[in-house]
């Protein structure tokens, strides 16, 4: 990206939204031709508040083969025929060149409805089918206070609501980690500079943005430690649960606690 932008903001806007709707048809395109994502519930099985896990294989082959056929042929075989499932290969994110961070629509309606702020981009929408996302919002279950059972009482966490949900159940200390984890922060596609995909300038977003209750709930990004762009991967949102006992984080874990990643 150029230090000194050569064009307006306007002038970016207005070109980058007429494109919009030529790159999510492109993107839709992609998926539909590496995936089946048809909304296909498993009976009896749902997650922690009732949403159905999706069942079924999502990876579609394409010449007519099947997966037994690929399974009787060689690495060469495979290769020669150009016949390797193309859903195996990473998903590019919608805009590859742009990349950035871009959020589901519930999750956007969600904090548009508490916060009354705008996680919209004029260039992107979310690309993903929600039937097949994490269940929104999640519940919660603290390790320290397993008799609460699920303390989020089926809200999303944000600023508005993360004191009177946890004052009492967490002591001051991960009372004020937790104040962090939902206060804004810019970021390159959400800020108050020339250098945002925002409409309006916007003070950024929030670690729970991505990591909704701690979770994820499946905003996408490009890993942000490799160059050239076009070799960098797309990653969607991890969990949090469970760092705790991990070693290593980051994307080439690199990094020996979550304290180092938030201090880059």
């Amino acid at each position: 990206m150029p230090v000194v932008s050569q064009e307006d903001f306007a002038a970016v806007m207005a070109r980058m939204s007429a494109a919009k709707a030529a790159i999510m048809q492109r993107q839709q395109a992609l998926l539909e031709l590496r995936y089946d994502l048809t909304n296909r519930p498993a009976g009896g099985v749902t997650m922690s508040r009732g949403m159905s896990v999706q069942t079924g294989v999502r990876i579609t082959l394409q010449g007519g083969m099947t997966w037994e056929g690929v399974a009787r042929m060689s690495p060469e075989e495979i290769s020669d025929k150009n016949v390797f499932p193309a859903g195996m290969m990473p998903l590019p994110h919608a805009n590859h060149p742009g990349g950035g961070m871009v959020f589901p629509k519930y999750h956007i309606d969600e904090i548009r409805k508490q916060e009354g702020r705008e996680l919209v981009r004029f260039d992107l929408d979310f690309d993903l089918p929600d039937h097949i996302m994490p269940e929104f919002p999640h519940a919660i279950f603290l390790t320290t206070r397993t008799d609460l059972g699920d303390v989020s009482q089926g809200k999303l966490v944000t600023a508005d609501n993360y004191f009177g949900l946890f004052n009492g159940i967490l002591n001051p200390k991960q009372l004020d980690g937790l104040r962090l984890l939902v206060s804004q922060f810019p970021q390159q596609q959400f800020n108050q500079t020339e250098d945002r995909r925002s409409e309006r300038p916007s003070r950024g977003v929030t670690c729970f943005d991505c990591h909704a209750n701690g979770h994820t709930n499946g905003a996408a990004h490009l890993v942000g430690d490799i160059r050239p762009q076009e070799f960098r991967h797309r990653i969607e949102t991890p969990s949090l649960r469970g760092v705790n006992i991990q070693r290593l984080f980051g994307s080439q874990r690199a990094l020996k606690t979550v304290e180092d990643f938030s201090g880059i």
